[in-house]
């Protein structure tokens, strides 16, 4: 896919693009934060379990086409995000990677491989899941999280002398905030939030490789953060930048 840049505005800056190829144009060591959701590589197992996704939720992942690599596959194009992430990151710098639970293994020995530092895991738990198959098994409202660090094993954390658990609950992506078109996998603002309080100060650049429909620019914009976001889908692009650019202007920077 050819690269369409959009410069909002001098602290933000969208690649639509694959991720490997909008991260090779960035600085060495010039990322604070990067807080993504990468393919969870989950596609064609759902595809062969006993579920009825794809009639219950008109745009479920699975059938997406971007989540069902052979596993080496996603090994190896992970193992490449790993690698041009430590580039970017600066000393200290943190990432949040959300995963499946099924997959935090893999995704933790080869974060270490490229030199991050693991933190902990943790979990997101949706207060309103879809309640699909409520009567075939337990109904699954919860997604994982990890947490590294780069070249220091402790690095900003803003939890004002306060206990912070690895246990975050909020409900799942409100209506309001897929108004300008739905991704299927979108997390909601008010979770993103909380980690970029936490692990980034005012003027840090935030990076999300992954980004969707642009939630995490829209929260790192409205919380005075620079952005860097890259998006392979052209659709999702297009709403992240009218998202991103609608924050912009309500949202007046310092």
């Amino acid at each position: 896919m050819s690269e369409t840049l959009s410069n909002i505005a001098h602290d933000v800056l969208l690649f639509n693009e694959d991720c490997i190829d909008g991260m090779n144009k960035l600085q060495p060591e010039s990322v604070d934060l990067i807080l993504t959701d990468p393919p969870y590589n989950l596609g064609l197992f759902m595809k062969d379990r006993d579920t009825n996704l794809k009639k219950m939720r008109d745009n479920f992942f699975g059938a997406a086409g971007w989540d069902d690599l052979d596993f080496n596959e996603w090994e190896e194009s992970m193992n490449r995000f790993f690698a041009e992430s430590t580039r970017l990151l600066k000393k200290g710098g943190a990432m949040i990677v959300f995963m499946s639970v099924i997959k935090v293994e893999t995704l933790i020995r080869l974060a270490e491989k490229n030199g991050l530092y693991y933190k902990t895991t943790g979990i997101w738990h949706k207060l309103n899941p879809m309640p699909r198959n409520m009567n075939l098994h337990f109904v699954n409202s919860t997604e994982a999280w990890v947490y590294f660090t780069y070249k220091k094993k402790t690095g900003t954390f803003n939890n004002d002398g306060k206990v912070v658990h690895d246990f975050f609950e909020t409900s799942v992506t409100p209506t309001t905030e897929r108004r300008f078109g739905k991704h299927p996998t979108q997390k909601p603002e008010q979770l993103l939030q909380q980690f970029i309080r936490l692990l980034s100060n005012e003027g840090d650049i935030v990076l999300d490789p992954f980004m969707g429909s642009g939630s995490t620019g829209v929260v790192a914009k409205r919380n005075y953060r620079k952005f860097i976001g890259i998006e392979i889908n052209k659709d999702y692009f297009e709403i992240a930048t009218e998202r991103i650019e609608e924050t912009k202007s309500l949202w007046d920077p310092r």
